[in-house]
């Protein structure tokens, strides 16, 4: 028997005044796409964006069903808008942003099991990394340098 050693390594920025300019901006669209959540069950608004490799930027928010298995999550409508928008360019990074109004959340909410499964798989379309950057509605920031990181695991096309 081995053992099979998996480390993620996360960059903490205390504030999103110490990112480079490009992912400010990165972050500050997502942090925008949250006032476009329609999450009326829960008030956990999710915003997200993807930096494409010709500078644009394309984001999503979460979108809430009373069939709560029904709920699309920002990561995966950016990530849509953005396969759809701009299917041959690449993601260069993306930022994910939540707020809720009942409750003050000051540190990142990290994807949920299905979207890292999601980021993976783009990673893989891309074959290129995507850097995720998380802050909740202020405070730290984290930045991730794949969605590997996240679900190191992860299933892919070669199991097919």
């Amino acid at each position: 028997m081995k053992t099979i050693e998996i480390t993620t390594n996360v960059k903490v920025y205390e504030n999103l005044s110490e990112l480079p300019i490009d992912l400010r901006k990165l972050m500050e669209a997502a942090k925008d796409a949250r006032q476009l959540a329609y999450a009326p069950y829960s008030d956990f608004r999710v915003g997200a964006a993807v930096a494409l490799e010709d500078g644009r930027i394309l984001s999503g928010a979460n979108q809430e069903n009373a069939a709560y298995p029904m709920c699309m999550c920002a990561e995966r409508v950016a990530l849509g808008n953005a396969n759809m928008e701009a299917p041959q360019m690449a993601i260069t990074a993306m930022a994910i942003s939540v707020h809720n109004p009942r409750k003050k959340i000051s540190a990142p909410a990290t994807p949920c099991g299905a979207c890292r499964q999601v980021i993976c798989e783009q990673e893989g379309r891309q074959e290129q990394a995507i850097p995720l950057l998380l802050q909740g509605a202020e405070g730290p920031v984290y930045f991730i340098e794949s969605g590997r990181d996240l679900l190191p695991l992860s299933f892919d096309k070669s199991f097919l």
